[in-house]
């Protein structure tokens, strides 16, 4: 399999998945909009962008999106270093924790802080504070949220420079800030890069996080495509929004791919136990302290009013509104506790789906190769960045005949979130594919074991941990997938993020109640799959 042949071999399921469950759904949705009685009409596009509301959506989209991330650099890079160099207790169930609000779902992550900051909220309570429909609630929501992207990929990294290179700068006269600018940063750039990129891609396709915080008067391309094409049913414009957005995630995900590249190749680095140490000098003490702060208010204290607010009855403090979960009041068709049921099944499926065509994917491109492999690595991640709204409605559209019929099948919900999941497989997968020595293989083989036994008996011993990771990621981002599950999930078999923004979208205390129970019960069981990753993890550089 190491030859061409051999790597188109590899490639062929992935691409497969993706042509039929990606490309094929985004286009007849685009085609759906842009095409009529057989031909094209583009002259829609300059018509869309040069209406002013769009104009301001797009600006608003990209200035939110920079803002967002340079708040997230700000205030999360102090804590990528903390986690990397420093020892201290506790220090992995810390990291779990920094970890859940990723893979929250979005809508989880607005109700978070509309409990936090909006009517009623904890802020309003005690000062009488509101920032629910202002651009703040937005920015620390999504700071909140892609906080464990930078310590993931920079700590990641940082834990495995050598600081005996930076300890030979200071020897050799350099101070602190200059040996840090000198030989720390320009290797940590293509990480502090890559974690930028990422944020800015997720922040500019942000869409539950604006549904709940910004009200009618923000909106970005992704909030912008669901009222077209959910409240307008105006496809053509939805369909030339999808594809201004598709083209900018394309030209983020290239310098992603860019910066990443430069990373892998250009470092030797050294093991992470090797470099993390016990807190010396007040300085580091003070700045462990100001990070476990910064942790406490910013990314614990949403989720502990989130908590508070699931027991915070009409009669007093009690699991009132976890008893209702079992009741159907006609928001549903079914219990809303159904939804937990649906979620763990439908996302044990995704994960099955994501490991395989992940795996195989991250063992397609596990040796660099010429300009068709590295466009492979990007198109997998395209899904992180494609309009959910135009995959969940595609799929509706496209997969609606035979022999692609799926529309009232339970596997569709799967299959979105599959999609999701894919590229989270390939980037905690490939650095350990990469790792694995050549020589190994080749000595198994002179000694007489067949490509199977030296597969089973060389490289899994080597890569079942990152397996194991790479699934409780798909599965743990599969619970949290919202914005194609909210087309395509039926109303007899809704999905735990489906069920929170469908009692958020009605009135009433015990609607409210049920959503926080049903948010806290999603990062619960968030929460246990990364404490369970924590413990078979090895850190790998510039990977999640």
């Amino acid at each position: 399999m190491r030859g061409p042949a051999g790597r188109l071999a590899l490639m062929a399921v992935p691409a497969a998945f993706f042509a039929v469950f990606f490309a094929y759904p985004v286009g007849a949705i685009v085609a759906r909009g842009l095409r009529e009685n057989g031909r094209w009409h583009l002259g829609r596009l300059p018509d869309v962008l040069g209406d002013p509301d769009i104009v301001g959506v797009l600006w608003f989209t990209l200035w939110q999106a920079a803002a967002s991330t340079g708040l997230t650099l700000l205030l999360a890079l102090p804590a990528a270093y903390v986690f990397a160099r420093f020892d201290f207790p506790g220090k992995h169930l810390l990291r779990a924790l920094v970890t859940v609000p990723f893979v929250m779902p979005t809508v989880v992550v607005g109700s978070a802080f509309l409990a936090l900051l909006g009517r009623g909220g904890v802020l309003d309570g005690w000062w009488g504070v509101r920032l629910d429909t202002t651009v703040w609630a937005i920015l620390l929501a999504h700071v909140f949220f892609n906080f464990a992207i930078v310590v993931r990929t920079v700590g990641g990294l940082w834990s495995q420079l050598d600081p005996r290179q930076e300890e030979a700068a200071r020897v050799l006269g350099a101070g602190r800030l200059a040996a840090f600018r000198h030989v720390t940063l320009p290797a940590l750039g293509p990480a502090v890069a890559a974690a930028a990129l990422m944020v800015f891609l997720f922040t500019f396709t942000s869409f539950g996080v604006i549904q709940i915080l910004g009200g009618p008067s923000y909106a970005t391309l992704e909030v912008e495509i669901y009222r077209q094409t959910a409240d307008f049913l105006d496809l053509p414009t939805a369909a030339v929004l999808s594809l201004v957005q598709l083209a900018a995630v394309a030209a983020v995900l290239a310098l992603h791919a860019w910066t990443v590249r430069r990373q892998e190749t250009a470092l030797r680095l050294v093991a992470p136990e090797t470099t993390a140490r016990r807190p010396r000098t007040p300085g580091e003490r003070a700045l462990l302290g100001g990070v476990l702060t910064v942790v406490a208010v910013l990314l614990l204290s949403p989720l502990a009013v989130l908590v508070e607010r699931s027991f915070a009855t009409p009669g007093g403090h009690g699991p009132g509104f976890y008893r209702a979960l079992q009741e159907s009041d006609g928001t549903f068709a079914v219990p809303p506790l159904e939804a937990v049921g649906n979620s763990l099944a439908y996302a044990a499926v995704a994960t099955v789906l994501a490991v395989v065509v992940g795996g195989l994917a991250a063992a397609a491109v596990t040796r660099r190769a010429g300009p068709l492999v590295r466009g492979f690595d990007a198109l997998l991640m395209l899904p992180l960045g494609t309009s959910a709204v135009t995959v969940g409605f595609g799929f509706l559209i496209a997969l609606d005949s035979p022999p692609l019929d799926l529309r009232s099948s339970w596997i569709l919900v799967p299959l979105a979130q599959a999609l999701v999941g894919v590229p989270f497989v390939v980037r905690t997968m490939l650095p350990v594919l990469r790792a694995v020595d050549d020589r190994l293989r080749e000595a198994a083989a002179v000694l007489g074991a067949s490509p199977l036994r030296a597969w089973r008996e060389v490289d899994l011993p080597l890569v079942w941990r990152a397996v194991l990771v790479a699934a409780g990621f798909a599965f743990a981002v599969s619970l949290g997938e919202f914005g194609a599950t909210v087309f395509i999930a039926g109303p007899d078999r809704p999905t735990l993020p489906v069920a929170v923004a469908r009692l958020l979208g009605r009135a009433g205390e015990t609607n409210y109640g049920q959503a926080m129970a049903l948010s806290t019960i999603l990062m619960a069981v968030c929460a246990a799959a990364l404490l369970l990753l924590e413990r078979v993890r090895k850190n790998q550089a510039g990977e999640f």
